[in-house]
């Protein structure tokens, strides 16, 4: 498997969640088993179906970052000289000229990405449509409403 892009934050964001997984939520969860299986018939014993379904849910997920932390490559965006080219990592601030809007958006890996918060992943339309442009440089790309223009205002890095 090749190695999937992820910020210097979204890196500490994905130990953070692991870490959390394995020494809160497994535990709390194997005492709520332990408690339920107490009560006596495990048959018609909601609480213990319950607490083993949870079980099951952070056991996949912690295989999940597990897998996800053994295949990324973090990428510092203060390391790297970019020479003002919109790069992984990188803030940009940019004009819709259909709309007259201004919107920041940070381009990081697919794990991080959350529209709202402006954090877009690399692998979206307007992404591809950025890397490796300047600021001032107007770029168009297809978007699911038709073809959009906008001007790269300014490339911040960190």
């Amino acid at each position: 498997m090749s190695k999937v892009p992820v910020t210097v934050r979204g890196h500490e964001l994905l130990q953070e969640e692991l870490k959390k997984l394995k020494s809160e939520d497994r535990p709390a969860v194997i005492k709520a088993i332990a408690e339920a299986r107490a009560h006596g018939d495990l048959k018609e014993n909601a609480e213990y179906h319950a607490a083993k379904e949870q079980q099951g849910f952070i056991e996949a997920r912690i295989k999940d970052l597990e897998g996800k932390l053994s295949h990324i490559q973090v990428i510092d965006v203060t390391a790297v000289d970019a020479r003002g080219k919109v790069i992984f990592g990188s803030t940009v601030v940019i004009f819709d000229e259909g709309t007259e809007k201004e919107t920041t958006y940070t381009i990081v890996g697919e794990d991080e990405a959350d529209i709202k918060s402006g954090l877009i992943s690399y692998t979206s339309p307007i992404a591809r449509a950025l890397i490796a442009k300047n600021e001032g440089d107007e770029i168009e790309f297809q978007a699911p409403d038709g073809l959009r223009t906008f001007e790269i205002l300014e490339v911040r890095y960190g």
